[in-house]
């Protein structure tokens, strides 16, 4: 009996917990411009003590935005239009202080960076920031959006621990400090850009 109550404390003081990290989204737009359909996010969290140390010993993190957009149906399941998918790779550099944030459409592995653009921050703050800001996200040709006034959003943003080295994979597991995700469908109107 004592076991179990013990159990049952231990489960609602981590669900209690994953909910502190106070990941939420706070703006998403949908963007026509004459070239393609562009998202626009904006994500707010407190990057939890945990990863900030790491982050501070030189290891990289990884973030992942993605979007997807559907068209609606009424006789079968929506069809998916369009996605995109920012990878973002957030490491300290001890020799220089300085903080570098490379991004790509494509995952980011360790072999090399491959096709991706590369920021300089003097602070994490500063890292951090340019990470909750996904700006103009190219999702696909105007075209092949169409014409509909809204459109079925889902958007993804979370910190990928399946790119941290292998004793922080495990370590990570079961632990919220590492729990930084947010998902939103949503019906968004689509704005006509410049």
């Amino acid at each position: 009996m004592v076991l179990a109550l013990c159990l049952s404390l231990l489960t609602l003081s981590t669900g209690v917990r994953a909910d502190d990290a106070n990941t939420e989204l706070t703006q998403l737009r949908l963007v026509r411009i004459d070239d393609g359909v562009y998202l626009s996010a904006a994500v707010q969290f407190d990057l939890p003590e945990l990863v900030g140390e790491v982050l501070e010993k030189g290891i990289a993190v990884y973030f992942v935005a993605e979007a997807e957009v559907y068209r609606e149906r009424w006789y079968w399941w929506d069809t998916k239009v369009a996605s995109a998918a920012r990878h973002m790779r957030l490491a300290y550099q001890p020799l220089t202080r300085r903080w570098r944030l490379n991004v790509s459409p494509v995952p980011i592995s360790n072999a090399g960076f491959g096709a991706s653009v590369a920021q300089n921050f003097d602070s994490l703050q500063e890292a951090l920031e340019a990470i909750k800001r996904i700006g103009r996200l190219r999702l696909a040709d105007a075209a092949a959006i169409g014409d509909d006034p809204e459109h079925a959003v889902v958007f993804r943003f979370r910190l990928d621990t399946s790119q941290l080295p292998r004793p922080f994979q495990i370590g990570a597991v079961g632990q919220s400090d590492w729990n930084i995700s947010v998902e939103r469908s949503v019906k968004l109107p689509m704005e006509k850009g410049p």
